[in-house]
């Protein structure tokens, strides 16, 4: 056939709508996205957590076995019923992540260093509703409602570099003798806390302190070790029943700033047994309060703060 230049402008024409097709075509990817041989993984399915679950448990047990360094666990099975007890950690620069995204579970222990426990709902656990012992240890934007038996505490703490964070503990109660606290740390026969971080936290209707802050020489405790450097922050305080909301014995370096005392307690804060180097302000005082802070004279050593105006 004879080639004229007709034909090779008409075949250009061609190729090049052709081209243009291609490019415009779905850009999606076919089957799943992932070359099964590539070693590049398939984009997660959908559904609840999908995107950051990286192990997927039916229970605490299953879940310990299957974790590792830098995991996100979820769940799958039903934990209503029962504790979640949390035995296995990660590393310094790999925590392991167990993710409720609003799970029910009855109560919470942490027995772990490097581990971060958030998003789990327990209504009327056996107290301490969280209880965590460990090191590197966050527990945050879980729900503890009405804790039952034991002293009836919220959440309490045990370890160094723990972080308590935006959780809610609500509905607290004193009943039989019990000192119903929404957090509490105390050295005896167990650790002494230091770099201890709880910041936007919520303590609703709680009948004892929102926080009671023990150290190993407070005169109850076991002596070993020191508690220190805590830091109190942005934490919402209703506490019914004390006569102080937050309350620090023997426990070092306090810093406490930007917190709500919602309740009418005869005053918000008590430093007492040597709790030097505190340092309080910014803080909002319900109306009913009669001074801010507390003290006795073993503490007022590099007090920081509004002059306090009354015993602890």
């Amino acid at each position: 056939m004879r080639i004229t230049w007709r034909l090779v402008l008409g075949f250009l024409a061609v190729s090049v709508l052709a081209l243009l097709a291609a490019l415009a075509g779905p850009s999606w990817p076919r089957d799943g996205g992932a070359d099964r041989g590539s070693g590049t993984a398939a984009a997660p399915s959908p559904g609840r957590g999908a995107a950051r679950c990286t192990v997927r448990a039916g229970t605490p047990r299953e879940a310990a076995r299957l974790a590792r360094p830098g995991d996100t666990v979820c769940f799958d099975g039903d934990l209503s019923r029962r504790r979640l007890v949390i035995t296995t950690g990660g590393s310094r620069e790999h925590p392991i992540t167990y993710a409720g995204d609003g799970d029910a579970v009855a109560g919470i222990t942490i027995e772990a260093d490097d581990v971060i426990v958030e998003g789990f709902r327990s209504v009327r656990p056996a107290a301490p509703g969280i209880e965590l012992t460990g090191h590197r240890v966050t527990v945050r934007n879980n729900t503890v409602i009405g804790p039952r038996g034991g002293d009836g505490d919220g959440i309490r703490f045990f370890g160094d570099d723990l972080t308590i964070a935006r959780n809610t503990v609500r509905d607290t109660d004193n009943g039989h003798g019990r000192h119903a606290d929404c957090m509490q740390t105390f050295a005896s026969g167990t650790p002494a806390s230091r770099r201890v971080r709880i910041e936007d936290n919520r303590c609703e209707n709680v009948d004892n302190m929102c926080l009671m802050a023990e150290g190993p020489d407070d005169g109850e405790g076991d002596g070993r070790g020191t508690t220190a450097d805590f830091t109190i922050r942005g934490n919402y305080c209703e506490t019914l029943r004390a006569s102080q909301a937050q309350m620090f014995e023997d426990v070092r370096n306090a810093t406490i700033t930007g917190n709500v005392f919602a309740a009418a307690t005869d005053h918000a804060i008590g430093l007492a047994c040597h709790s030097t180097g505190a340092r309080v302000g910014g803080n909002t005082l319900h109306p009913g309060i009669r001074y801010e802070v507390g003290i006795d004279a073993s503490s007022r050593a590099d007090y920081q703060g509004p002059e306090p105006d009354g015993p602890p």
